[in-house]
């Protein structure tokens, strides 16, 4: 089976429970109607996020930066016209009830989505009933284990991002990602990692999952560019802690701005960011090295400082974090 990339045994990764429409049901018997509107038309709203094992080992768990994914789920919610029956506070109380019903004393995954039910046929969903899910998984390395230190090999899809004219690109719409998978497909059958997309315009976007950052270091300065919100982007919440880290931490500077494919060859570190893909270096491109075809040692820092802080080891950065136990 696979889940979102990532290959995972079933029967280890399944929980006991799965929240939905506001009562846990078991994991079997989570079920929707096959004439759900949300199945025919994409009309959903999603979330990812993950939590982690605490880093001093004392059994606890930390879901990082609930509050900002339930703000973007509900924004997500508004766009598309759902109206959530549960209010933000009742949902993150569910998200860490969830967790802690299935007993999840480890690193994993949380999926809350939400979408229009069966009752109609035809486009238009006004009326029909609206299904809230949490589901909560042990969950690794989306792209692997080895990915993480060693880096992975991408491809430019030839596929193009969805125009923010065609869709809303800063809402996690369930139909968005029909676009995103086949950019996956295109990037697994060519014998690639990854895939990159590029916006209508032409200019780099992102990965079919993540966000892309690119460093150059020249004499006088390091330059560090990801590409703007305008560029069909998801306004990714890792893409917004990268960033606060690069400047705060590292005093330096992000830039956002267009990238073409060509420029993406001038430099010397790029790495993709996602609450999946957490922070992955990219060491291959197409067929060409990365700058010097490993894991860059700014990308690497900033791995490592990310994996302390969402294991609760930076105190300054628990802020981020929401204890489950």
């Amino acid at each position: 089976m696979f889940l979102c990339g990532a290959v995972i045994d079933e029967e280890f990764t399944k929980t006991a429970y799965i929240w939905f429409d506001g009562s846990f049901v078991p994991w079997h018997e989570a079920k929707v109607h096959v004439f759900t509107h949300a199945l025919h038309y994409g009309t959903g709203i999603f979330e990812g996020l993950r939590f982690y094992e605490s880093g001093s080992q004392d059994g606890n768990a930390y879901i990082f930066r609930l509050e900002d994914h339930i703000k973007r789920f509900f924004y997500g919610a508004k766009v598309y016209f759902i109206e959530i029956p549960f209010t933000p506070q009742e949902l993150m109380e569910a998200v860490v009830e969830t967790v802690t019903k299935n007993n999840l004393h480890c690193t994993g995954y949380i999926r809350p989505i939400v979408f229009y039910g069966y009752g109609k046929f035809g486009l238009d969903p006004i009326g029909l009933p609206v299904h809230t899910i949490i589901i909560t998984l042990p969950f690794g390395r989306y792209l692997g284990e080895k990915a993480i230190k060693e880096g992975i090999h991408c491809c430019i899809s030839s596929w193009e991002r969805i125009s923010p004219r065609a869709l809303p690109t800063t809402v996690k719409a369930t139909g968005n990602y029909a676009n995103s998978v086949l950019a996956r497909f295109d990037a697994i059958n060519n014998g690639f990692n990854e895939a990159i997309l590029l916006d209508h315009r032409g200019f780099v976007c992102e990965g079919s999952g993540e966000n892309i950052f690119c460093i150059r270091y020249l004499e006088e300065k390091t330059e560090i560019h990801t590409p703007p919100i305008y560029a069909s982007n998801l306004e990714g919440i890792t893409r917004n802690t990268i960033i606060t880290l690069i400047e705060k931490e590292f005093n330096l500077k992000v830039e956002e701005k267009d990238i073409t494919p060509g420029q993406l060859y001038s430099y010397d570190e790029i790495f993709l960011t996602g609450t999946a893909g957490e922070v992955t270096p990219v060491t291959r491109l197409e067929h060409r090295l990365i700058g010097d075809g490993k894991s860059g040692k700014l990308t690497l820092q900033l791995q490592d400082l990310y994996f302390r802080i969402v294991s609760g080891e930076v105190e300054k950065y628990k802020r981020w974090l929401t204890p489950v136990y």
